[in-house]
């Protein structure tokens, strides 16, 4: 497969993953389909990990690479090296989504323990003790209802994803060097020497 062709793949896979990232981070400001005070929503999703940084810093790369393939076997190189500049932006983009991920699994959600106030009532677990192997622990959080479960499968998509984009995003970063020094494609032409 030549790097062009490579290369609009990756750019084709990354569409669907930053959508899934920014659809993953609007539903965590809506807990269990509520709307809540400013006050009541996890941290972390302030960070638009999946809006900001898996979303758009790997849109952006993935449009450039859909460009670099175009019809297979794009012959440019100065599209290829672009293509790797705004690939690093992605692998970013997608590590950062990781982190913060990693950090809202490990810290658990924002939640009414019974008393009306909102506090994270996880975040000082130790591995053992946390909530993330001990389900009976979820019930400490009243409401809003089902919030852990919603954290957990929320986090845990962006964090996938995170991982998938940042992987793809270095994949296109040594194939796009690779079809900026040696060529995008290598294509076997025919001659016809029966003229001769």
């Amino acid at each position: 497969m030549c790097t062009g062709r490579c290369s609009k793949c990756i750019g084709i896979t990354l569409f669907p993953l930053a959508a899934c990232a920014i659809v993953s981070n609007i539903l965590l400001y809506f807990p269990n389909g509520r709307v809540l005070q400013l006050s009541e929503i996890t941290d972390l999703v302030w960070f638009f990990h999946g809006i900001l940084g898996a979303g758009i810093l790997v849109i952006l790369p993935a449009f450039m690479m859909l460009g670099a393939g175009g019809a297979g076997c794009c012959a440019n190189r100065c599209g290829m090296l672009l293509s790797v500049v705004l690939s690093v932006m992605g692998f970013a983009g997608g590590a950062y989504c990781a982190v913060i991920s990693s950090l809202g699994l490990i810290g658990g959600p924002l939640c009414n323990t019974g008393d009306g106030e909102y506090l994270y009532p996880f975040r000082n677990d130790t591995l053992e003790d946390n909530y993330l192997f001990n389900q009976t622990t979820w019930s400490i959080c009243k409401e809003p209802e089902n919030i852990v479960l919603w954290n957990i499968i929320l986090f845990s998509i962006l964090l996938a994803v995170g991982v998938i984009e940042a992987a793809l995003c270095f994949i296109q970063v040594v194939n796009g060097l690779t079809g900026f020094m040696c060529g995008t494609c290598m294509r076997k032409r025919k001659t016809n020497i029966s003229g001769m």
